[in-house]
């Protein structure tokens, strides 16, 4: 099978490869991977120096058909449409026990502390794998990493009818989902971004960053939003504050833009505002996300082949990217 391979650090180190097809063991699916999404944590792993084993298939997003199963599955068959659920989680820590296999404390993501789905095949365990209706692929590739973080981090902030929530980067990979999401559960959306065909993904409201707080006190009132979802890591953290109301909530998942905070404590103190942080989602979210996939919808920039991987992953930082990425091998 092709697949595409590194074997130290470097964009410049990405090759497409002929590897034996994998064959499952007996609680293993073999799935063919339909098509993949291209996320910051790809490039990190690429140009990064922690991904295990070397050389290294990276690609965290994934979603395929199952192509053969172990003398031992039962839930799967050949030719179920699945979403990989990309942590490896031992089921038996205190963390799994609560439902939240992404914090195992002997776990990890698959792509880092395993290979990856950029390649025609990959195999995973029976429990990693979800069902998803006939939606398109570039949906079902969205919902392990962009959709799945984004819904776990409304879920763990809140977010109901009535609500108000800003989303910053909401042009973004995750900020797509939150935008749809954020309004599939009833919320007022304001979308902080230059790009107006967010108001077809459910945005209420959507301004650039100059105008971001006259468009929250005109979608609330004035009363500022319950919620700011901070995509983009500490970019505009602090001004965001300002649009909460008194217990309003800022949440992050990721530090592209910025990893470290300068924070006023009295600002937080003193109006009961909450900074959390959130990582992916539990699989029970993934599920439901799958049970929700045909409410939603992609905005897709380009799709590339493996061969094109660098390429696929340079393009993440490009200052045209209008929408998701996708490899498909």
């Amino acid at each position: 099978m092709k697949a595409l391979q590194f074997d130290s650090p470097g964009l410049d180190k990405l090759r497409v490869v002929d590897l034996p097809k994998p064959k499952p063991e007996a609680h293993e699916v073999l799935l063919r991977v339909e098509m993949a999404g291209v996320n910051p944590v790809d490039y990190s792993v690429v140009t990064g120096n922690f991904a295990k084993p070397m050389p290294h298939v990276p690609g965290a997003e994934v979603a395929g058909t199952v192509e053969e199963v172990g003398q031992h599955v039962r839930s799967l068959k050949p030719g179920d449409k699945v979403v990989l659920y990309n942590r490896v989680f031992d089921g038996n820590c205190d963390m799994c026990a609560s439902g939240m296999e992404m914090e195992c404390r002997n776990g990890g993501i698959m792509s880092i502390v395993t290979n990856g789905g950029f390649a025609e095949y990959m195999v995973a365990p029976e429990w990693n794998l979800i069902k998803v209706p006939e939606v398109g692929w570039d949906v079902a590739a969205s919902l392990p990493v962009a959709a799945l973080t984004s819904y776990h981090a409304l879920k763990v902030t809140g977010v109901s009818p009535g609500k108000a929530v800003a989303v910053i980067g909401a042009s973004g990979n995750t900020g797509i989902f939150a935008v749809q999401l954020a309004k599939l559960m009833g919320a007022t959306v304001v979308a902080l971004s230059s790009k107006s065909w967010l108001k077809e993904f459910g945005a209420d409201y959507v301004s650039n960053y100059s105008g971001a707080k006259g468009q929250v006190e005109k979608a609330t009132d004035g009363l500022g939003v319950d919620v700011v979802v901070a995509t983009l890591g500490a970019a505009h953290v602090n001004e965001a504050m300002s649009w909460l109301k008194a217990g309003g909530k800022v949440v992050t998942f990721g530090a592209i833009g910025g990893d470290e905070l300068k924070l006023s404590l009295s600002a937080l103190y003193g109006r009961h505002l909450s900074l959390v942080g959130t990582t992916g989602g539990t699989r029970a979210e993934l599920m439901e996300l799958a049970r929700l996939s045909p409410r939603l919808k992609v905005k897709t920039w380009k799709i590339y082949p493996l061969a094109e991987g660098a390429t696929a992953l340079s393009a993440l930082r490009s200052s045209e990217r209008d929408g998701r990425i996708f490899i498909e091998p």
